[in-house]
């Protein structure tokens, strides 16, 4: 796993009356879609009751948080608002509760929380709590974001169903990582199946470009590997069909 610069705004001060969830896109959110889950399922919310359950009182907050990343891109972006608010509130009220504890209730909150402990990029094993820092390699993405969503429970299924004797190749991940290899994802077959208009636009960018687009986590992004950051804004330039965004991964 590598961290990307797209991210959104979590804001978290205490509060004298009830804890407040104020949830929206940020006004240059590449692909907003509608915010139509109730707070009480977010992981800004589960995290702080988990903390509160933790400490064995209220801990009284107003929350603001305003999403660039897009919901259902395998971009983990309700991952890095759960890990952050529980940061934030340890920080907040001064609850110096150790790293290890945090990344507890990380893990009960999703497999991919723990990695937001980390910085650059990690290789991540077991269920999500194997954390090994990996150097973070400098490198230049365009991210494609479709208005596509791939329900992650249905890309598992479908690769269960594709691949039902898969074993991880961790010597080829970290072949990836030593940069040499190209990146590759065993959930993307998955993901073109669940979702064929992602099959259909990914072949039609490969054609017009003649560069490989990786799909992201579980889908539905996607990303290309550019050669540098001129190459990445011209690539950019040359995606009209849904918005993409000039993004720097590994070292942020």
């Amino acid at each position: 796993m590598v961290t990307v610069n797209l991210f959104d705004d979590l804001t978290v001060e205490p509060s004298e009356g009830d804890s407040t969830f104020d949830i929206a896109w940020a006004d240059d959110a590449p692909q907003p879609s509608p915010i139509d889950w109730p707070v009480e399922e977010d992981l800004i919310f589960r995290g702080h009751q988990l903390i509160e359950r933790h400490v064995g009182r209220k801990l009284p907050v107003r929350v603001t948080l305003r999403k660039r990343i897009p919901v259902g891109a395998g971009m983990a972006g309700g991952s890095t608002d759960g890990a952050g608010m529980l940061k934030a509130v340890n920080e907040v009220f001064n609850l110096r509760l150790p790293r290890q504890t945090l990344i507890d209730f990380a893990m009960q909150l999703g497999s991919d929380l723990a990695f937001f402990f980390t910085s650059g990029g990690a290789l991540v094993t077991g269920r999500g709590e194997g954390l090994e820092p990996v150097p973070a390699r400098a490198m230049d993405w365009v991210l494609v974001l479709p208005p596509l969503h791939c329900p992650t429970g249905a890309v598992y299924r479908k690769f269960d169903e594709l691949s039902p004797y898969a074993k991880v190749n961790e010597q080829a991940v970290r072949e990836v990582i030593a940069g040499r290899r190209e990146p590759f994802n065993d959930l993307g077959a998955a993901a073109l199946a669940v979702e064929p208009q992602l099959a259909a636009l990914r072949d039609e960018l490969q054609k017009k470009l003649g560069r490989t687009l990786h799909i992201t986590g579980s889908g539905a992004a996607m990303f290309i590997v550019a050669r540098d950051s001129k190459d990445a804004t011209r690539l950019a330039a040359q995606i009209t069909e849904v918005p993409v965004r000039v993004a720097r991964a590994g070292d942020c």
